[in-house]
């Protein structure tokens, strides 16, 4: 059942090293500091983009400097690990990622001040910081007073462009994550019957997945019935699927730092002639969004039209967040194509488009696939049914 792995190959990092480099030039900034650490949804983004270095239990900061390769800043526990996979090898123990009360007698354990002395040979006059919503209070300020008297600026605009348009590679470790998303959601399908948990079907989906190389996901799978599908978040629970009962499942494999997303909205028995025609009017507009994902249209304009459609259906209301959105190393990473948004589609990005239907009269739905941005259209990376009934 598992497949020959398909990475990110090292050569690509340094590349992706030069074009920060260009961003601190563009900006004049000194010093970039990206914070990771292990939420499940965006926490690891930056240490995987620049050094495949899966964050987890200590928390780590790329440090990069003009002119010079980045450097990983991280804990005692983690050194040994970063040392063998990532692709930053310069690595500095970081007194503040340190566990409270814990001794590590053969580990050379700094403060942040202290590193940043060491390796920033001229005062810094502006630092930029991604991740910075994520940091905790403690951890900011031992970056101001590291900096000191430095500007802070917010750093997440500038790095977060970058990944909008995959490599090759990063196309071929996506189309592998949204393969393990197709054959789950498959597994979710067959496992859906009345009598059958919410738990019990996302076990099916999560056995598949992690025999097909999943090592982890970019939100926790959601199966949700019933009542439990009315609100965008759900909890899977132990509830039992029972007679014409409308079932949504969303799954969002990680695969190699990299993610697919699929959701789908099950028809057990028949759940009501409203109900159906909600389903219809949602593929419909994901079909009608899916055709005009051409480069060089406006991600926005397009999701539009999805949205029209759900009006036209009932449902303006309850299409209660951005439609259209980028995927990577974060399950909807920038750039976001809600109704704001200016960005144009590009060749090469890889969008989600993810139509929902929530806080309504009726259950709960939601239609997500994957689309890779081609030449003339799109390439959809998902091939299981839309309408789905049981």
């Amino acid at each position: 059942m598992q497949q020959e792995a398909v990475r990110i190959p090292r050569e690509e990092y340094p590349k992706r090293w030069e074009k920060v480099q260009k961003i601190m030039k563009d900006n004049q900034l000194d010093v970039i500091l990206a914070y990771s650490d292990d939420r499940a949804t965006h926490g690891n983004a930056y240490a995987r983009y620049f050094a495949d270095l899966p964050t987890h239990f200590e928390n780590v900061l790329v440090l990069f400097l003009t002119g010079c390769d980045p450097v990983i800043l991280t804990g005692p526990e983690t050194e040994g690990y970063a040392k063998e996979i990532s692709a930053i090898q310069n690595i500095k123990v970081l007194s503040e990622f340190s566990a409270e009360d814990e001794d590590y007698p053969f580990s050379v354990v700094e403060p942040l001040e202290q590193i940043v002395k060491q390796l920033v040979q001229k005062a810094p006059e502006k630092v930029g910081l991604a991740g910075k919503l994520y940091m905790g209070a403690e951890l900011y300020e031992a970056v101001e007073n590291a900096f000191c008297p430095a500007e802070l600026v917010e750093a997440d605009k500038l790095l977060e462009p970058v990944r909008g348009v995959k490599s090759q590679a990063e196309i071929a470790v996506i189309r592998r994550a949204y393969a393990i998303a197709n054959e789950g959601m498959k597994a979710a399908i067959d496992a859906v019957r009345p009598g059958a948990t919410e738990r019990e079907i996302a076990a099916e989906a999560e056995y598949v997945m992690r025999k097909l190389g999943c090592e982890g996901y970019g939100i926790d799978p959601i199966v949700a019935s019933g009542p439990n599908t009315k609100h965008i978040l759900a909890r899977t629970t132990n509830r039992k699927i029972e007679e014409n009962d409308v079932v949504i499942v969303t799954l969002a494999p990680r695969y190699e730092g990299y993610h697919g997303a699929c959701g789908r909205t099950i028809l057990v028995g028949n759940p009501g002639e409203k109900a159906i025609a909600a389903v219809e009017a949602s593929i419909r507009a994901q079909n009608v969004c899916a055709e005009n994902l051409i480069p060089g249209n406006i991600g926005s304009l397009v999701e539009a039209m999805g949205r029209q459609v759900m009006k036209e259906a009932g449902y303006e209301k309850n299409f209660m967040y951005s439609g259209l959105h980028s995927i990577g190393v974060i399950e909807f990473e920038p750039p976001i194509l809600g109704p704001s948004s200016s960005v144009m589609i590009e060749k090469d990005m890889v969008i989600s488009i993810d139509i929902p239907l929530f806080e309504a009269d009726i259950p709960g739905m939601r239609f997500e696939d994957g689309y890779l941005i081609v030449e003339n259209g799109m390439e959809k990376l998902t091939d299981v049914p839309l309408f789905i009934q049981k």
